[in-house]
This record gives structure tokens, C-alpha cells and sequence, in this order.
């Protein structure tokens, strides 16, 4: 693993010196307030970090696409008992919002590894398609310039990631990211993605992210909400549950391990395109883990984020509501790591998984 005492340290060095810059806001440069100050909060973050213990010795971030927070309601935990458990289990808030340009896959996903939004041209990643076109071949080439992520975050660090994906899309991860990803799976059978995954649970590695496609696949075949659109809902919550209890099989990696959970959208009806709609941008948000309190809203220990009711938000509210692109910056802070590069969501590195003491 990690030898993360030593690297906070050097870290803090190079942001003192002014020889690396890391967590710029990915927004256009402004002369003052919350966006102007981010840079110094993060060197000072990065100071407090400096000989402090990791929260967790691996972080698994796993997203359902197109899960929607009202099927997740309708189901409930009779029906779901492996997310309601998780939630019961851990912080979470079934009110946290998509990237606001877009509510579509591979921008989205793109959203939680960069940390970044999606427009390029106010420093977003740039990467506006979903599918498999080679041009442009990589998120560089997208944004117009170099693009980090969690990936190289933990591979600068020493560490190493993972990938496991259901759909041939997230190639582009591999192609943008070669060196920084030690392992990409690409299997568009879900359970036999989560066995490989759970295979690669013995590797020491600090960071994995898990797609896993059931519901969005029902949803563009038979609509969302429809019968076999809740039955994937029912599918992907027990395969939730295999990883879970896979990880939990070993107390050494139970205590070490702490998982993400989020959706890149939403859906209703045939489609999830229109981002103005509320079941398209509203998104779960769910941690556990040994370093998570148990039970608690994420909005109720974090008076710094705004529940946005049923707004869409923008990226420019001083409180910003949970968002998926989140996961970056959570996953690095958990490890005690610094925010990824250029990044914006959570770049401050303050979304708590525990109430204040």
C-alpha cells in the first residue's frame, strides 16, 4: 500500500515551494471569493495532512448507471435490502445531483474520475459523447489540454487502480489514462464483472471503480420504471450485495476498505437526455465503511453543502449540493491523498463522512 505519511509530507513541501500546483478550480479564474481562495485552502489542507494516518487503506467506488432515485424509493428495502442496508450501514443522501450540463453515461462517469464538470471550455473535461467514436481518442484531447484523474492521482502516489466496466465505452479511460490504470475489465455481463472484481479483491491495490449497467440497459429497452426497468434496479442491488459481503469476508479489508456509491443519472419514461428534468439529475450518494458513521444524512453533517430540494443547481451557488463528481476527490481524501489536479468537485476535500465531534 501506500506509504502516505512520507508523500503528504513531500506533497506540502512542493505546494509551499510553488512547484506544483494541485486543486485548481476548474471554473474561469475570478478575483476573489470561495473559487479565488480554493488554491490556499487546498496547500493548507494538504499541510494538515502531513504525517496524518489514512482514513482507509483502499477506497471501491461503484456506480449503477441509470439508477433512479425514484425506483430506489419505490422498491424499498424489501425489495432492495442490500442498498437500504448500505444506507443503514453508512452516510448517504438520496438527493445529490448530476454534473448540470448533461445527464448522460460516459459524460458523467468522466465528471466522477476528473472531479471536473463536463464544458471544456470552463474547464470542464470536455468529453460530450457516449460511445465508442475514437475521435477524440482521449479526455486530453476533449478538454483541449492535460486532464488528471483519481487514476493518476493514486499512481503519482505510489498506489495502484483498477477498473471494471460493463460497457466498451469506458476504453477511453485506458486510452486517456495508460499508465495510471494497472487493470481495466471490460465485461458487458454484470455478474461475471463482479466476479473478476471480486477475484481482484486480493491485490493490493488502493483504488477500484466498479460500473455496473443493469438498469440503464432496461430502461433504454423497456422505459424507465417499467417492470423489467425495477427488476435491474433488483439485479444490480444484489450484485451490490456479492461485492459487499465479498469485501466484509475479510476482516482486515472490511476495516480497511471504504465503498462509494452513486448513479451517473437518472430516468423517466424512454429517455434520461433532458437534463432539466428532476428523475434525471437526481442521483444517490451512499458511503460505508470502517471510516463512516453509521446512518446519518450526508447533507445533516455537512452544513457546508445545501440540499437542493428539487432544484438543478448551478456550479456557481456558494453551497453546492452532493454531486457524483465527488467520488474523485472523496476516494483521495479517504486514502489522504490531495484533490486531483485541476479539479473542482469537493476540491477543498470538506464533504465529511462523520459528523463533527
Amino acid at each position: 500500500m501506500l506509504r502516505r505519511t512520507s508523500l503528504a509530507s513531500s506533497l506540502t513541501a512542493a505546494l509551499v515551494s510553488g512547484s506544483l500546483l494541485l486543486g485548481a478550480p476548474a471554473c474561469a479564474v475570478v478575483a476573489s471569493g470561495p473559487a479565488a481562495d480554493a488554491p490556499r485552502q487546498v496547500a493548507m489542507k494538504a499541510d494538515q495532512k502531513a504525517g496524518r494516518k489514512a482514513d482507509s487503506e483502499s477506497v471501491l467506488a461503484i456506480s449503477i448507471d441509470g439508477m433512479s432515485v425514484a425506483a430506489v424509493r419505490k422498491l424499498g428495502k424489501r425489495q432492495l435490502p442490500n442498498l437500504y442496508r448500505f444506507m443503514k450501514a453508512g452516510a448517504s443522501t438520496m438527493n445529490a445531483r448530476t454534473e448540470r450540463e448533461m445527464t448522460v453515461t460516459l459524460p458523467n462517469h468522466t465528471g466522477m474520475v476528473t472531479g471536473r464538470r463536463i464544458q471544456a471550455s470552463t474547464g470542464g473535461h470536455g468529453v460530450t459523447w457516449n460511445d465508442n467514436r475514437l475521435v477524440p481518442n482521449t479526455v486530453q484531447e476533449a478538454a483541449g489540454h492535460d486532464v488528471a484523474s483519481v487514476f493518476t492521482a493514486v499512481d503519482a502516489a505510489g498506489g495502484s487502480a483498477a477498473l471494471f466496466a460493463a460497457k466498451t465505452k469506458f476504453t477511453l479511460w485506458q486510452r486517456s489514462w495508460p499508465d495510471a490504470i494497472d487493470r481495466t475489465t471490460v465485461n458487458e455481463d454484470n455478474a461475471e464483472l463482479v466476479d473478476e472484481l471480486v477475484a481482484d479483491l486480493d491485490q493490493d491495490r488502493d483504488f477500484r471503480f466498479l460500473h455496473l449497467s443493469p438498469p440503464d440497459v432496461a430502461g433504454h429497452a423497456h422505459g424507465w420504471m417499467s417492470r423489467p426497468y425495477l427488476r435491474a434496479v433488483r439485479k444490480a442491488d444484489a450484485l451490490v450485495g456479492r461485492v459487499v459481503a465479498a469485501v466484509n469476508a475479510d476482516p482486515a479489508r472490511k476495516a480497511g476498505t471504504t465503498i462509494l456509491l452513486t448513479s451517473d443519472h437518472g430516468g423517466r419514461g424512454p429517455s434520461h437526455d433532458d437534463a432539466r428534468v428532476l428523475d434525471n439529475y437526481r442521483v444517490v450518494f451512499m458511503a460505508r465503511g470502517s471510516a463512516v458513521d453509521k446512518g446519518v444524512d450526508l447533507y445533516a453533517i455537512n452544513p457546508t453543502y445545501q440540499d437542493p430540494g428539487k432544484r438543478r443547481t448551478t456550479y456557481d451557488a456558494q453551497r453546492q449540493p452532493v454531486r457524483n463528481g465527488m467520488v474523485a476527490n472523496l476516494a483521495l481524501d479517504l486514502l489522504d491523498l490531495p484533490p486531483v489536479e485541476g479539479s473542482e468537485h469537493d476540491v477543498l476535500q470538506d464533504l465529511r463522512l462523520t459528523a463533527a465531534p
